[in-house]
C-alpha cells in the first residue's frame, strides 16, 4: 500500500518529466566568516535561538537559556543590556522528580513579541512550567516587570519541541502542546478571547509546528474578507493507507475575527482548515517535510509568497529543497476546493473526497460581505449545519502546488534548517529575490533563482559543522542578517562585494548586490551608485556575460627546485565551479609518470634540470578564464648554492672531527688493555675442567689474584653471591652442623 501511495503521490512528476532533474547544488564559493561580520557569545550561556528585531530602538533582543540580551543592531558584539530569568531550585527539583534532565529543567526563552504599547511579551519553558512576563527596554536597561502569567498553550513545555507563535493586534496566536507530556497539541489564541482547536486526530495528528504568519487579507479587499493567520507544520497523514506512519507537510489557516460557535464548537475555531503542501523532488522516495517558512511580500498582500525549506523525513542524506507558494493559490484551495470526509463501512475506514452538498455559508470561510448580507455578522451566528460539517471535515482534498514547475533550490548534503528572503534591484532595474538558507552544518547559503536557473552564489561557514543554524532574522533597513545557533549569534552583511578580486570573478558571481566598476577597478555595491555612473559598472545577472571585462592578468611567481626532489605547484581555482588546466611552456599537460595532478595542484616527480620552464595554471568557469597563475620554475642557481656551501662544509668538518676523535679514543683504550695483560694485571684462569674431575676444590679452579690487594676472603665467601648456581650441588653446611650425614 505504501508503494502504491508513493507511486500515486510522485508518479506524475517522475513519469511525465522525461528529463534529468536539474540540480544546482554546488555553491560557487565556500568561505568562512573571517572579517565579514561579528560574533556574540556569553560565557556559560547557550541556545541563542529566539530573536526580536527592535529597529525602533536600535537593538536586537536575543533570547537564550535563562538569559535575555539587548545587542547593538549595528554591531552585536556591543552588549547594551542583559537580564537573567532563571528557574528556582524548587522548580528544578520538581522538574527532575518528574523524570527530566538537568539540561531540560532550565528556562529556555521561546517567545519574544513586541506589544502595541512598545513593551515586549516574553515566555520561557521555565523547567517544564511555561511562564510569560512583560519586559521593557528603557534607559539602556532590560527589565522583567514581574507580571508573570501562565504560559500553557502559549509556550512549549519541552525546550526542544518545535512551536510557532504570532502576535497580532495585541493577541497571541500560538501552536504548541498544552500538557507536560507533549501529547495534546493545540492551536490557540489567547490574552483576550481564547479560542483553540479540537483534540482530535482529524484536526491535528502528531503535528510538528513550524511557523505562523499573519496575512492582512481584510485590507483593501472587495469581498470584505477577514485577515488570516496561516500555520505551517508537518503531521502524520490520516488520508493515506500505509503500513508505516507517513508524514506530510501542511498549511492551515484561521480567521482573525473567529470567536467560535454559539452551540457547536464553543470557543473552538470555526474557520480551521488545512491541506497538504507539495514540494516534489523526484530523487526522493517520500514527501519532504517543511522546516521553516518566510513570508515575502514585495507589494500588497495579494503579491505575497511563502518560501519554505523542506528536508527528507528519513535520516538518510538526501536532497533538501526550497519551494515557494503564492497566497492566491492557497486561498483558492481553501475557498473553492473540495473537502475530504471519513468513509466507514464494516471492513474499511478511510478518507475520501466529499462529493455531496456543501452547506451555506461555506464551512471554514471567514465572515465576509456575502455572509453579512445573509445575516451572519460573527462566527457565533453561523448555523450548526455549517459548524458540524467543518468540525468533522477540516481537511481539504486538493494540495497546494508550488509556484514554479520545480523547486527553486535543490541540494544534496547538509539539511536546510531556516530561510529568509531579501529583495534587491539589479543594475538594469530588474527585481530579484535573494534567499539566505541556514543549514544543519552551521553554514548559510546565498542563492538566487534566475528564470528557473538556480545560482548558489556562496556558502558562508558560520559555526562548527556540528552546530546547526537555529534562527535567521533579516533587517532590510540595515542590510544585515542575524544568525543564531546553540553556541553563538552571528551578524553578517547581505553583500560583501569587496571579496571579488577581478571583473570576471565579480560578474560571474551573478550577485545582484554587486557590480564591477571599470573606473575604480573594484567590485562595488550597486545600491548606492548614482544613475549617471551605471555605464561604468558591469553586471550581467541572467547569463554572467563578461564581455565588457578586461582580460584576466597573468600572475607570475618565481620558484626554484633541486634535482631529484618532488616539486609541488599549488593552484587555487577561485571558484568551486571552475575547472583547472595546467600547461608547461604553453603546451597543455595531463597526468603522466612525470606529472601528477591532485586537488588541482601539479606535482613534478623526480625533478630534473630539464624540468625548468613556465608552468601555468588556468581556472576556467563558463568558458571564461577567471584566473591565470604562472610559475617560473628554475634550477637553484650557483649563487644560491654558494650561499649554503659554508654551512654544509662546516657540518661536514664537524662530523669528520667527531669521527677521528672516536677512533683515537678507541685505539688508546685498546692499548691500555694490551699493556695490562702484558704486565700481568689481569689474571687468566688456569683450569677449565669439569667440577667432578676436581675433588678437594670448591670452585674447581684457583681463584685469580688481584695485584695490590690482599685476598682475605675464602673460596666460599668469594663465590657466595656471584656463583650461586655453582654452589647448588655442594653439601648444606647447616645440615652438617646439626650432625646429619649427607651421602
Amino acid at each position: 500500500m505504501l508503494f502504491l501511495f508513493i507511486l500515486s503521490f510522485w508518479g506524475p512528476a517522475v513519469l511525465t518529466s522525461g528529463q534529468v532533474w536539474p540540480l544546482y547544488g554546488t555553491p560557487r564559493k565556500t568561505v568562512n566568516l573571517s572579517n565579514r561580520g561579528h560574533v556574540f557569545q556569553e560565557e556559560g550561556v547557550w541556545n541563542y535561538s529566539t530573536m526580536l528585531l527592535r529597529e525602533d530602538m536600535g537593538v536586537l533582543i536575543l533570547g537564550a537559556r535563562e538569559t535575555i540580551f539587548a545587542l547593538d543592531l549595528m554591531n552585536i558584539t556591543h552588549k547594551k543590556a542583559m537580564v537573567k530569568w532563571a528557574v528556582t531550585s524548587d522548580m528544578q527539583s520538581t522538574c527532575s522528580i518528574k523524570g527530566k534532565t538537568l539540561t531540560e529543567c532550565q528556562n529556555y526563552i521561546r517567545i519574544l513579541h513586541k506589544m502595541p504599547n512598545g513593551s515586549m511579551l516574553v515566555c520561557g519553558t521555565n523547567a517544564f512550567n511555561p511562564t510569560c512576563d512583560l519586559m521593557s527596554y528603557t534607559d539602556g536597561n532590560l527589565t522583567l516587570e514581574s507580571k508573570q502569567q501562565d504560559g500553557k498553550g502559549k509556550c512549549p513545555f519541552d525546550p526542544f519541541q518545535r512551536y510557532a507563535s504570532e502576535l497580532v493586534d495585541g493577541e497571541l496566536y500560538s501552536a504548541t502542546s498544552i500538557n507536560f507530556l507533549g501529547s495534546e497539541p493545540v492551536v490557540m489564541r489567547s490574552l483576550n478571547e481564547n479560542v483553540r482547536t479540537e483534540f482530535t486526530t482529524s484536526w491535528l495528528s502528531e503535528p510538528n509546528f513550524i511557523a505562523m504568519k499573519h496575512m492582512p487579507e481584510g485590507h483593501d479587499n472587495p469581498d470584505g474578507d477577514d485577515d488570516k493567520i496561516y500555520l505551517f507544520f508537518s503531521e502524520t497523514a490520516v488520508e493515506y493507507d500505509a503500513y508505516n506512519k507517513l508524514d506530510v507537510s501542511r498549511v492551515a489557516r484561521v480567521c482573525k475575527g473567529d470567536v467560535g460557535g454559539q452551540r457547536t464548537l464553543q470557543k473552538k475555531w470555526t474557520s480551521f482548515l488545512k491541506t497538504r503542501l507539495d514540494c516534489p523532488v523526484p530523487q526522493t522516495r517520500l514527501p519532504l517535510l517543511i522546516q521553516d517558512v518566510f513570508l515575502f511580500c514585495p507589494d500588497t498582500w495579494k503579491t505575497c509568497m511563502f518560501y519554505g525549506v523542506f528536508t527528507p523525513q528519513t535520516n538518510m542524506p538526501e536532497y533538501s529543497a526550497v519551494c515557494a507558494y503564492k497566497i492566491q493559490d492557497i486561498r483558492e484551495v481553501f475557498s473553492e476546493g473540495k473537502f475530504k470526509t471519513l468513509y466507514r463501512d464494516s471492513s474499511i475506514t478511510k478518507w475520501v473526497t466529499f462529493n455531496g452538498d456543501v452547506p451555506d455559508p461555506r464551512p471554514g470561510a471567514c465572515i465576509n460581505k456575502d455572509a453579512r448580507q445573509k445575516g451572519y455578522n460573527r462566527s457565533l451566528d453561523l448555523p450548526d449545519k455549517t459548524l458540524q460539517f467543518i468540525r468533522e471535515r477540516p481537511l481539504m482534498d486538493q494540495a497546494v502546488k508550488q509556484s514554479s514547475q520545480q523547486p527553486l533550490v535543490v541540494k544534496k548534503g547538509a539539511a536546510f534548517t531556516r530561510i529568509v528572503v531579501a529583495n534587491t534591484i539589479g543594475l538594469n532595474g530588474s527585481s530579484h529575490q535573494v534567499m539566505f538558507i541556514g543549514t544543519a552544518s552551521g553554514s548559510v547559503l546565498k542563492a538566487v533563482n534566475y528564470d528557473g536557473q538556480m545560482v548558489i552564489i556562496e556558502e558562508v561557514q558560520l559555526f562548527k559543522q556540528s552546530e546547526p543554524v537555529k534562527i535567521l532574522q533579516l533587517s532590510i533597513t540595515l542590510g544585515q542578517l542575524y544568525v543564531g545557533s546553540e553556541v553563538a549569534t552571528v551578524q553578517m552583511p547581505l553583500s560583501t562585494c569587496e571579496h571579488y578580486n577581478s571583473c570576471v570573478d565579480c560578474v560571474l558571481a551573478r550577485d545582484p548586490y554587486c557590480g564591477w566598476n571599470l573606473i575604480s577597478d573594484s567590485c562595488i555595491a550597486i545600491n548606492n551608485i548614482p544613475q549617471d555612473t551605471h555605464s561604468e559598472v558591469v553586471q550581467n545577472l541572467t547569463h554572467g556575460n563578461v564581455g565588457r571585462c578586461p582580460a584576466v592578468e597573468n600572475i607570475m611567481t618565481n620558484k626554484t627546485f633541486y634535482p631529484g626532489n618532488v616539486v609541488r605547484l599549488q593552484c587555487l581555482p577561485g571558484s568551486n565551479l571552475a575547472q583547472v588546466q595546467w600547461s608547461v611552456n604553453n603546451h597543455i599537460t595531463a597526468k603522466s609518470n612525470k606529472y601528477q595532478i591532485y586537488n588541482n595542484s601539479l606535482f613534478i616527480l623526480n625533478a630534473a634540470n630539464s624540468d625548468a620552464g613556465l608552468y601555468t595554471c588556468t581556472s576556467i568557469e563558463s568558458s571564461n578564464v577567471i584566473q591565470n597563475v604562472t610559475y617560473n620554475l628554475r634550477l637553484e642557481n650557483i649563487m644560491d648554492q654558494n650561499s649554503v656551501l659554508p654551512q654544509v662544509q662546516e657540518q661536514q668538518n664537524t662530523l669528520l672531527a667527531l669521527t677521528a676523535l672516536v677512533i683515537i679514543l678507541t685505539l688508546i683504550l685498546l692499548a691500555l688493555v694490551v699493556w695490562n695483560f702484558y704486565k700481568g694485571h689481569f689474571a687468566v684462569p688456569r683450569c677449565f675442567g669439569k667440577a667432578e674431575e676436581r675433588p678437594q676444590s670448591v670452585s674447581g679452579c684457583q681463584e685469580p689474584l688481584q695485584i695490590g690487594a690482599k685476598n682475605t676472603a675464602g673460596p666460599m665467601e668469594f663465590n657466595r653471591n656471584n656463583n650461586h648456581n655453582r654452589l647448588s650441588g655442594l653439601p648444606d653446611t647447616a645440615n652438617q652442623h646439626n650432625g646429619d650425614k649427607v651421602f
